[in-house]
């Protein structure tokens, strides 16, 4: 990943992690650069606007280093999921290993066939609607 895409990357985290709806952001950006779009922004700029979250109280971490990039679309759909899930309270393991070997007994989610991986998400999604009073 390139530096520019890493700080925009730290940026967006940072506008959800603040709780920033896109109004607050874009006049955030407008403040600090004169710019209401990160993707208009030189890496200097990208820079201050990191900083200036930085001092807002957002704290850089690197929690989700561990997880491996996902080698196809269910799967990286499968991790957006559980990290959903687990921001919300709702799972308490870091990574789906678990839950993913209990609904289908393979060990890696990068094994999991394409009726395999539909299974894990349907069993994500009525895990989120049960937590959300749904079901």
């Amino acid at each position: 990943m390139s530096n520019r895409r890493a700080m925009l990357a730290k940026i967006h985290i940072a506008k959800k992690e603040l709780g920033l709806d896109d109004e607050t952001y874009r006049a955030k950006l407008c403040q600090i650069t004169g710019k209401n779009s990160s993707g208009k922004m030189s890496f200097a700029e990208l820079g201050q606007v990191v900083a200036a979250f930085k001092t807002s109280g957002w704290k850089a971490n690197k929690k989700n280093a561990h997880r491996p990039r996902a080698a196809n679309a269910s799967a990286r759909k499968i991790y957006a999921m559980w990290t959903e899930l687990k921001h919300l309270g709702l799972v308490s393991a870091v990574r789906p290993d678990g839950f993913v070997k209990r609904m289908t007994g393979k060990d890696r989610l990068e094994l999991l066939g394409s009726d395999q991986a539909q299974k894990v998400i349907e069993g994500l999604k009525a895990i989120k609607a049960r937590g959300a009073g749904d079901v």
